[in-house]
C-alpha cells in the first residue's frame, strides 16, 4: 500500500523550531492523516521580489547551515510558485502550510499562489509566526491605521495585556514527523557567502546565526543588560542592547518568545517591572508599528508617507553620499557608525539615527539612497523596520521626528560617547586625541593636532560640511515645502 501523500512546509522568514505556528500545524495535520511533512527552503530572488543585501545573504547562509543540522532540508532556488508547482510535483504533496510575510511584493505573491493551490484542490494554510499583533488587527477609533507610535502601542499592550495567552509561545517541534529531503540544490552554490575580497570576514567573531544564537543573546540581555536598558541603550561603547535584530528579521526568535521569556524573568523576580522593561519591550513594539505601517501603507519603501516631501529639493550629492558610507565624513561619531556597520554588519540604534540625519539633513542626500545603503550593509535589513524608520529620521514617515530637529553629530557625540571609547574604537587614525577635541578633531588646536599624529585632509578628512551652514539650509528647504 502507498503510502499518503506529504505535506510541504515552506520555510521563509521563520529559520527556527521553537515557536512556530505553521510548522507545529503541518506536523499535526500530519500526524491525524499518516503523512509527513517536506521542509523547504526557497531563495525567490525573482523580478518583483526585493533581493537580500549582501549582509544579509552571509546571515542567511550561516542560519540556513545552523537549521539543517536539526533538520532535513529541501533547497531550492527561483521563483516561489514554480518552486512550489516543481515539489509538489515531485512529491504528489497534498497542501502547503507557511508562515506570512508582509513585504507588498510577498503579499501580492502569496495571495495568487494560494489562489492557485486551493483552486486545485490543494491544501493551503498561512500562519502568524513574526508579529504578535496582525497589522489589520488594530485600527484607530475611526477605523483608520494608526500613524503615530504611542496610542499605537497603547492599544497594542491592552490587547496584549488582556489575554497573555496570546504571547506564550509554542515548543519546539519534534522534526521525527519532517520526511527526509528531496532532490536539494546545495547550499554552498548559492554562493551567499562573499568570496574574494572577503568583506564579512569580520563578521564572524561577533555573531552566531541560528536559533541557538539567538536564544543565548536574549538570555545574556535579561540576565545583564535590561538592568539599565532605559538608558544605557543610548551608550553605543558598550554591551547595553539585546542584538536580536538579526534573529528577529530571519526569523530564528519570534516575539512571542521575547516577550514571554521577559514576562517569566519579571515573574521570577530576575527583572524587574519597571522603566527599563517597559523600554525593552516598546522596542519590540516599534517593529510591530513599523509593519503596521507597511501593511497599510505599501509604497513606504519608496515614496514619503507625507505627500509634500515628494516636492523636497534634494540634492545630487554621490561625493557626499560615498564619504558618507565610508565613514569618512569628518564628523567622528558619524564616521564611528559607518564604520561598525562595514565591520560587524550592525549599528547601534542611538547611531543609526545620528548617521541618517546628518545623510538626509546635513547633505541632503534623498532617505531612499540612505536606505539602500543599509539595506545591502545591515545583517538586519528588515524592509519595514528600516523603511519606517529612515523615513522618521528624514521628517516624512508617520510619527515623524520634525523636520527642524537636527542632530548635531559633535553635541550627539559628546552627549551618548563621552569619553570617546566608541569613536576611538572605529576611529583610530584620531584615537591619541584628548577626551576634549575627539568630537572635534575640526576646532583643535593645531599643536594638539600634532600631537595626536594628526593632519586634517590627510590622516583625516575634513568635515564635509560645516553643520550650522547645513543646518540652515535644511531648514529653508523644510519652510519653502511646508509653504507649498
Amino acid at each position: 500500500m502507498s503510502s499518503p501523500a506529504p505535506l510541504i512546509f515552506w520555510f521563509r522568514q521563520d529559520l527556527r523550531l521553537t515557536d512556530q505556528p505553521a510548522l507545529t500545524a503541518a506536523l499535526a495535520h500530519a500526524q491525524q492523516t499518516g503523512q509527513r511533512v517536506i521542509a523547504l527552503y526557497i531563495l525567490d530572488e525573482s523580478k518583483g521580489t526585493r533581493p537580500l543585501g549582501g549582509a544579509s545573504r552571509w546571515w542567511l547562509h550561516h542560519s540556513l547551515t545552523s537549521l539543517m543540522q536539526k533538520i532535513p532540508l529541501t533547497l531550492r532556488k527561483g521563483p516561489a510558485a514554480q518552486v512550489l508547482a516543481d515539489v509538489i510535483k515531485q512529491s504528489n504533496a497534498s497542501g502547503v502550510f507557511w508562515s506570512r510575510c508582509y513585504e507588498p511584493y510577498a503579499i501580492e505573491r502569496d495571495k495568487e499562489i494560494k489562489a492557485s493551490l486551493t483552486a486545485r484542490g490543494l491544501l493551503a494554510e498561512s500562519f502568524n509566526s513574526s508579529l504578535l499583533i496582525e497589522p489589520w488587527e488594530l485600527k484607530t477609533k475611526t477605523g483608520t491605521p494608526y500613524q503615530v507610535f504611542t496610542p499605537f502601542w497603547k492599544a497594542a499592550r491592552a490587547v496584549i495585556d488582556a489575554a497573555p495567552t496570546i504571547i506564550k509561545p509554542l515548543p519546539a517541534v519534534d522534526p521525527a514527523g519532517l520526511a527526509p529531503p528531496l532532490a536539494s540544490e546545495q547550499l554552498s552554490d548559492w554562493q551567499l557567502l562573499p568570496t574574494s575580497p572577503d568583506w564579512a570576514k569580520s563578521f564572524t567573531p561577533h555573531w552566531q546565526p541560528g536559533e541557538d544564537g539567538a536564544r543565548q543573546n536574549l538570555i545574556r540581555f535579561l540576565d545583564h543588560a535590561i538592568h539599565d536598558y532605559k538608558e544605557d541603550r543610548n551608550l553605543p561603547a558598550g554591551q547595553h542592547t539585546s542584538r536580536l535584530s538579526p534573529h528577529l528579521h530571519f526569523g530564528e526568535i519570534s516575539p512571542r518568545q521575547i516577550w514571554y521569556a521577559t514576562q517569566t524573568a519579571i515573574t521570577a523576580g530576575r527583572v524587574q517591572p519597571d522603566a527599563n522593561s517597559d523600554q525593552f519591550l516598546a522596542e519590540v513594539g516599534w517593529r510591530e508599528f513599523s509593519y503596521h505601517l507597511l501593511y497599510h501603507f505599501p509604497t513606504l519603501p519608496h515614496a514619503p508617507l507625507n505627500a509634500k516631501f515628494a516636492a523636497f529639493p534634494w540634492l545630487d550629492n554621490a561625493k557626499g553620499l560615498r564619504a558618507w558610507q565610508r565613514g569618512m565624513t569628518g564628523y567622528p561619531i558619524v564616521d564611528a557608525g559607518m564604520r561598525e556597520l562595514w565591520q560587524t554588519g550592525w549599528m547601534h540604534n542611538r547611531v543609526r539615527m545620528i548617521v541618517a540625519s546628518f545623510l538626509v539633513k546635513d547633505l541632503m542626500v534623498p532617505w531612499q539612497q540612505g536606505e539602500d545603503w543599509f539595506w545591502d550593509t545591515l545583517l538586519d535589513a528588515d524592509l519595514a523596520s528600516n523603511v519606517c524608520s529612515w523615513q522618521w529620521v528624514a521628517g516624512c514617515g508617520a510619527d515623524a521626528a520634525p523636520y527642524f530637529r537636527v542632530f548635531n553629530p559633535a553635541l550627539q557625540g559628546e552627549k551618548f560617547d563621552a569619553s570617546g571609547a566608541y569613536i576611538r574604537r572605529y576611529v583610530p587614525e584620531i584615537a591619541e586625541l584628548p577626551d576634549k577635541w575627539i568630537h572635534r578633531p575640526f576646532e583643535a588646536p593645531k599643536d594638539v593636532l600634532q600631537a595626536a599624529g594628526i593632519k586634517l585632509g590627510t590622516t583625516y578628512p575634513h568635515p564635509l560640511v560645516d553643520h550650522s551652514f547645513a543646518r540652515d539650509r535644511a531648514l529653508a528647504a523644510f519652510a519653502e515645502i511646508k509653504g507649498s
